[in-house]
């Protein structure tokens, strides 16, 4: 019996298919467990095809059992014209080929020809090549040609001229040659081939692998008379077409019965059910098996991947990654070739950028013309995070020929990145030409999502040099054109895009600039009024584009409110950029207000920075207002004060700079800084003119320099103090000292301060302040007492 499956098919017939037998999934497992990738996938390769052969075998024989009945029989070609005397120059060299050719697809192509051609000495040749059993790759080619035939738009005329030959090559040894034949057969109704090969099937002194051949035959067509002679043929004297019937019926979902009379009773019954209900038990049978086989593949393919995960991770060199990729982005499986695609992908995408090894260039770019569809769309996903790779000529190459439609749309949007800014390859201008032709062919096109890409590639090209002036006038031309025809479309999506690749011809950088801000301007303006936020964002960004300044000016009239968020941010960039102090006011109406609070006042900043000193007086009070509530928080009053400090000195104003720093003093004293503090008073006492100004800032100097803490300089300022006077309880250092020694800071050691106040040395007797001095020291030593006690009891 033949077990050897058939080639890959193309079908219609989405209903059929056939299990994996047990041998299949033991050498699965085997090729899996050795880690044997293309052992591995031979096997499923050859669980694939028998499915797709079932498949192709199920449709034909159900259109045999619906129409094969009430088709007449062809007449014989013997109505033909007389065979011509010599072969034509065309025949000559088919029959060259199929004889001599090396390609197999080639061989197979050539038949074909031959069998729907009208030149009689076409089918001799045919028929000769199959008699006979010297050149096994011509016959194997004829028969592989006709099985191809099943799917074909072009009928075979005569085909029974075929039967016998093919039922002939059923006597061979050659069981591989055994099977094409039988594969073959299929262009056949069951009843045309009936007679012929049940006598084969039923000679008992033909040999067992001719029956067994036959037998196969048998079981490719689902036709109900077939399987009845399969049920027959388990009572066969010969053990091994017996057993061969038995094993092709269950295979089959068919009943074999216990015994002759059981298998009396299934005929009948299969016969009293009819050919209809027969099939469509078997596709039945068939679905359930080919769910079971996927689930088995899906399985077998997730642990392969698995273990090429494994390997891949292992791998720490990126040059020794590059060649494992590069080895699985050749694979004969597509489904290989994606998971390479994919950690290419990932390798891209890490942080960084890192770029990839220059060896996986060619593959890639090969790739663009995978015969997969998927591996083409996701090759071509791939290329548009690629610039550096040189693969604009191969994308407009397959773009040529790309039949699928999302592939092609793809391909597009990565030639689009091929000509990125920036990209080290230099591209020919006849490239660009090539390209911008798609380009325009894009834009113009109805769908909105191709004609968004026509114009973003279309972009790209523009922006940069390479093009002739009217080449780019034409185009600039077309964009006008079809934003225009735009205009009438309620949906204002692609408007927007349109106009937002228009803008960025406007860019800085762009090769147009001049050309496309004199013929875009007036769309921009006018765009301002559209409903549609996007289309409004592009004017916004186009307006800007071209002049920001005069942009500034004329959206902050209306726009700095604008409900989009993008004109509201874009705004305040700008103004953050090249505005002035007529654009403080509408940004600080936004600071802790809404979601643009940080954004405002960091262009406020800006402006501030780049403004003269009365600018930051102006607006000092009004951020930071004398026991007012402010907007701002700490920190940003704190970045604007010492701005504003900077552009004071510089000024030379000192009533600015007095009450900048009176104001950072509390801040950092606030937040603290007691350091910056203790240096910002110190600023101010220094600077006081009159006695009273100073008293009112030394305790707060001296708060600060205790908690710095300072110490040196805060018995400095007790000590010029003692040369004035004695300090009574009420005096401000006493105060002061008092607040800091009766709750001292976590962490500072209040006897390192005291230890300073001891050790100076007033010039005159100052008992009032030796009374302070022994009130102090005296509390901290009661308060130490307890740790001493404890320290004491525990010494031996």
């Amino acid at each position: 019996m033949l077990v050897k499956s058939m080639g890959h098919v193309r079908i219609k017939s989405p209903r059929a298919a056939t299990a994996l037998s047990a041998e299949t999934s033991n050498r699965a497992s085997r090729a899996l467990t050795k880690r044997e990738p293309s052992s591995f996938f031979k096997v499923i390769r050859m669980s694939i095809k028998r499915l797709y052969l079932v498949m192709l075998l199920l449709v034909i024989g159900y259109q045999q059992v619906c129409v094969g009945a009430d088709r007449p029989t062809p007449p014989a070609n013997d109505a033909k014209a007389p065979a011509k005397a010599e072969l034509s120059k065309q025949l000559k060299i088919y029959k060259t080929t199929l004889l001599e050719g090396k390609n197999e697809q080639i061989r197979i192509d050539v038949a074909v020809e031959m069998l729907i051609s009208e030149d009689p000495l076409a089918r001799e040749i045919l028929l000769a090549v199959l008699k006979q059993s010297e050149n096994i790759a011509a016959r194997q080619s004829v028969c592989k040609a006709l099985s191809r035939t099943r799917v074909s738009q072009k009928p075979i005329e005569n085909k029974e001229d075929f039967i016998q030959p093919l039922l002939d090559i059923l006597t061979t040894d050659d069981a591989n040659m055994a099977k094409l034949a039988a594969e073959a057969t299929l262009i056949f109704e069951y009843e045309q081939i009936s007679k012929q090969l049940e006598e084969l099937i039923t000679n008992q002194s033909l040999p067992v692998q001719t029956r067994l051949n036959a037998t196969y035959v048998l079981k490719l067509h689902p036709d109900m008379r077939a399987a009845i002679k399969l049920i027959q043929l388990v009572d066969d004297p010969e053990s091994q077409v017996a057993v061969a019937a038995e094993m092709t019926l269950r295979s089959l979902g068919i009943q074999v019965g216990e015994d002759a009379e059981a298998r009396k009773q299934i005929i009948e019954e299969l016969k009293r059910e009819g050919p209809e209900a027969f099939l469509q038990k078997r596709l039945i049978h068939q679905e359930e098996q080919i769910r079971e086989m996927r689930i088995e593949l899906t399985s077998w393919q997730g642990k392969y991947l698995s273990a090429l995960d494994t390997m891949y991770n292992g791998i720490s060199d990126d040059a020794a990654k590059g060649k494992f990729l590069d080895k699985y982005l050749r694979h004969t499986e597509a489904v290989v070739r994606l998971w390479a695609l994919e950690k290419v992908r990932q390798w891209r995408r890490a942080p960084g950028t890192p770029e990839l090894p220059s060896e996986l260039e060619p593959i890639l770019i090969n790739l663009i013309s995978d015969q997969d569809r998927i591996v083409r769309l996701r090759t071509a996903n791939l290329l548009s995070l690629i610039t550096e790779f040189n693969s604009a000529q191969r994308l407009l190459a397959q773009l040529e020929i790309e039949q699928d439609d999302e592939v092609k749309m793809e391909l597009f949007v990565a030639l689009g990145y091929a000509f990125s800014p920036g990209s080290p390859i230099k591209i020919p201008n006849e490239t660009r030409q090539q390209a911008l032709k798609w380009a325009r062919k894009y834009l113009s096109e109805q769908e909105p999502k191709k004609a968004q890409t026509g114009a973003d590639v279309m972009k790209k090209l523009l922006g940069q040099d390479g093009l002739k002036p009217e080449e780019v006038d034409h185009s600039l031309g077309l964009l006008t054109e079809r934003y225009n025809w735009e205009k009438k479309n309620p949906n204002g999506a692609l408007r927007g895009e349109l106009l937002s690749a228009m803008a960025g011809l406007c860019a800085q950088g762009s090769a147009c600039k001049a050309k496309a801000d004199e013929l875009f301007k007036n769309l921009f303006e006018e765009a301002l009024r559209d409903e549609t936020d996007s289309v409004r964002e592009a004017a916004v960004d186009g307006l800007i584009y071209i002049n920001k300044t005069a942009a500034l000016k004329r959206l902050r009239k209306d726009f700095v409110n604008d409900r989009s968020s993008k004109i509201r941010e874009r705004l305040i960039n700008v103004a953050g950029e090249v505005g002035g102090k007529d654009d403080l006011t509408w940004l600080a109406e936004k600071i802790g207000s809404n979601s643009e609070s940080k954004l405002s006042w960091q262009a406020m900043l800006k402006i501030f920075t780049n403004s003269d000193a009365g600018v930051l007086n102006e607006w000092i009070d009004k951020l930071i207002p004398q026991g007012g509530k402010s907007k701002l928080s700490d920190e940003q009053k704190i970045a604007f004060l010492e701005m504003a400090e900077g552009k004071a000195v510089g000024a030379m104003n000192p009533q600015m700079l007095k009450n900048i720093r009176k104001k950072l003093a509390e801040l950092y004293y606030k937040t603290g800084q007691f350091e910056r503090a203790a240096d910002c008073l110190d600023k101010l006492h220094k600077a006081a003119e009159t006695t009273e100004e100073k008293e009112a800032i030394l305790p707060d100097l001296l708060n600060a320099y205790l908690r710095c803490p300072k110490v040196e300089p805060a018995a400095t300022l007790v000590q010029n103090r003692l040369l004035k006077k004695d300090l009574d309880p009420n005096d401000i250092i006493v105060s002061s000292i008092e607040n800091y020694l009766s709750k001292p800071p976590v962490g500072a050691d209040p006897n390192v301060v005291l230890k300073a106040l001891t050790e100076i040395q007033p010039s005159e007797n100052r008992p009032k302040w030796r009374e302070w001095l022994k009130q102090w020291t005296d509390r901290l030593g009661k308060a130490k007492g307890p740790d001493k006690a404890k320290k004491g009891s525990d010494e031996p």
